[in-house]
């Protein structure tokens, strides 16, 4: 493997250098020519960008639209997120950062990859690639593909969403096919001094999360039969980690945008809702508690007067003392906080889902019970026996037991995928009670968290008006910084409308 080298600011080695160090590889005037551009010197620069949009805009406005986090009073920062509302704009900055700089970079990588039968580092460079196509799938739907990444071409066509899932797929069965276990890879912060063989375990982790996803709408079984009769995922999860630093401009993302001073900021935006608090702490019609799970202090911190207390999504709440800061909880985060890409315990539902498909329901429920203890240990928490006899797995409905149990598992570690899983699978489904219900906004003493059934949805208060009750936002409209001046872009179908693989 090449190593890194010394150059001016760039550069000063993995031992002394933030993740973050790389995010302006593309701007920073002391990067090498492009003559000079190696894989060690461009690997970090693009998965740094994958990394600080993912662990945070895809964080937040996840956290959101899964109901994961309500909106605290003092600002309107993501009001709309938690009315179930994104905007053409809001995303644009997030999809220039992953198509115009991650995703170029790693074109590049795998350019100059191939062209020195780097076989290691192709497979890992394919690898970020399909996630990250994934991601803007997942997302938008349709998006340049085919014609994408042509700096000539300011139109590219947008190409369908199951046709971009068919073309990284292909991409990654490729890579596959060139790479051995103990080839070297480039210089990373996401699999650091390992060879391919890790890569290799990733990219089947892949697979299997984009195959399990098309599934529903396209004949994949033979691809999975394969796949998990190969039997060779990653072990552990991954994760950036172990490469943030409490420093600024080298802050987890996630923390560094809602918790970090650095720029003199002091508001607070995101707090619990009401939705997951209310599952992971159960209390009878008495209010004494009946079920506390022990992943929720992993999840959210304890309001001022040490309770757990969740808000309503699509009200920022009154100025009254009620509802002031310190009523609310936080999610808990951390300067070295892991940006998660995929979890043992992920991994161990979507096999769960492959067997509860084949018929083997068995197999099903040791893969379900698996995935909720692995997310247990992830968290670093006990109690993983409770959480399986309080959400047990029932076959004749695995879609609901997987979906609601994942929905759980995800709200502290990738809040965007458990949007995306709830879209798919349709649990939690909406309940009867909606958040009008549960809070008006101008009687301060009509907040009656009490009324939420757990392991549900409910309609937030003033909900997007162009989706209306007892729907999620299936989908981001097209980003402005791409469709705005592309006269092949296509016409918005809907908010409403699913991705292909939600159909």
């Amino acid at each position: 493997m090449k190593k890194i080298a010394i150059i001016s600011t760039l550069v000063l080695g993995l031992a002394a250098t933030s993740c973050d160090s790389y995010l302006d590889i593309n701007n920073n005037p002391n990067s090498p020519a492009e003559e000079n551009m190696t894989t060690d010197i461009m690997f970090p620069a693009a998965e740094m960008n994958i990394a600080g949009t993912y662990g945070d805009f895809y964080r937040i406005t996840g956290g959101y639209f899964a109901q994961y986090y309500a909106h605290a009073f003092g600002t309107s920062n993501y009001l709309d997120y938690s009315q179930f509302r994104m905007s053409a704009t809001r995303s644009s900055s997030a999809y220039t950062q992953l198509s115009q700089r991650g995703l170029k970079n790693l074109k590049t990588i795998c350019d100059l990859a191939e062209q020195d039968e780097e076989w290691g580092t192709f497979l890992a460079a394919k690898t970020l690639r399909a996630l990250t196509y994934g991601m803007l799938v997942d997302a938008y739907g349709e998006i340049p593909y085919t014609e994408a990444l042509d700096i000539s071409n300011p139109t590219p066509k947008y190409d369908a969403g199951q046709d971009i899932y068919a073309g990284v797929l292909a991409e990654l069965d490729e890579a596959l096919s060139k790479v051995n276990a103990n080839d070297p890879v480039a210089t990373n912060f996401l699999l650091p001094d390992q060879n391919a063989g890790a890569w290799i375990q990733l990219a089947n982790a892949v697979k299997l999360k984009m195959l399990t996803r098309e599934s529903g709408v396209v004949d994949v079984k033979p691809q999975l039969d394969a796949l998990v009769s190969q039997n060779n995922f990653p072990t552990s999860d991954i994760a950036w980690a172990g490469c943030w630093s409490d420093e600024s401009g080298a802050l987890s993302p996630f923390y560094a945008e809602e918790f970090a001073t650095s720029w003199g900021s002091t508001q607070i935006n995101c707090i619990a809702n009401v939705a997951i608090i209310n599952t992971l702490l159960q209390k009878d019609g008495n209010g004494d508690v009946v079920y506390q799970d022990g992943r929720l202090p992993a999840m959210f911190e304890t309001n001022g007067s040490g309770e757990y207390t969740g808000g309503i999504s699509g009200s920022n709440f009154s100025t009254s003392d009620n509802y002031k800061s310190n009523y609310w909880c936080r999610p808990v985060a951390s300067f070295d906080m892991p940006v998660y890409l995929i979890t043992v315990s992920e991994i161990e539902f979507f096999l769960a889902e492959y067997y509860a498909k084949a018929g083997n329901s068995a197999q099903a429920q040791a893969h379900y019970e698996a995935a909720i203890a692995a997310n247990f240990d992830t968290y670093g928490v006990s109690g993983a026996a409770a959480a399986i006899a309080q959400f047990p797995y029932d076959n004749a409905n695995y879609k609901k037991s997987i979906g609601v149990a994942k929905w759980i598992a995800l709200a502290g570690i990738n809040t965007f995928e458990g949007w995306c899983e709830a879209r798919r699978l349709d649990y939690p489904a909406f309940g009867n009670v909606t958040g009008s219900q549960m809070y008006d906004e101008n009687l301060d003493s009509s907040y009656k968290p009490q009324l939420y059934v757990p392991g549900t949805f409910y309609t937030p208060i003033k909900v997007f008006d162009k989706l209306g009750n007892n729907k999620l936002l299936e989908r981001w409209i097209y980003p402005e910084s791409s469709s705005s001046r592309n006269s092949n872009s296509p016409e918005f179908p809907g908010y409403d409308q699913p991705v292909f693989w939600g159909k």
